[in-house]
């Protein structure tokens, strides 16, 4: 009886073990309260400008608790898309892995605490480029 436990138990630990692989999560560069510290936490140590990025938001939001993003990379081999609010609690607000099939294509609503940039990186073949957005915020959203 305890050998088909311990193979239930064994079973059962292969089989999450990849959710919380999945699930795993930066630490550092998501509870930085500061760019700095999320840049640092993600390593990245320089960025690129380009227009090669797409944002489509608002320059102005009435209120900061929902404001609708759009981002669209035409950098080739797009690996991952990391939207940053600079005057947030917290910056980093997401961070997309792509897979080589996949569009580099995000749509989504974040919040902002008051006026800043709003700094979108895109990592393409180990190099980083950036964009950056204006957004004057009415009604703060993070609180």
């Amino acid at each position: 009886m305890k050998r088909r436990e311990l193979l239930k138990a064994a079973f059962a630990l292969l089989l999450f073990a990849p959710l919380r692989a999945l699930a795993a999560w930066n630490r550092e560069a998501f509870e930085s309260a500061q760019v700095e510290g999320v840049l640092q936490g993600l390593g990245i140590q320089s960025e690129q400008d380009s227009a090669e990025i797409e944002i489509i938001a608002p320059q102005f939001a009435e209120n900061g608790a929902v404001i609708q993003v759009e981002i669209t990379s035409r950098i080739p081999n797009t690996e991952s898309i990391i939207l940053i609010a600079e005057k947030n609690p917290t910056p980093l607000i997401a961070d997309f892995q792509f897979t080589p099939e996949a569009e580099p294509f995000v749509i989504t609503r974040i919040k902002m605490a008051e006026t800043a940039d709003f700094k979108v990186l895109v990592k393409a073949e180990g190099r980083y480029f950036s964009a950056t957005r204006h957004i004057e915020v009415a009604i703060g959203g993070c609180g």
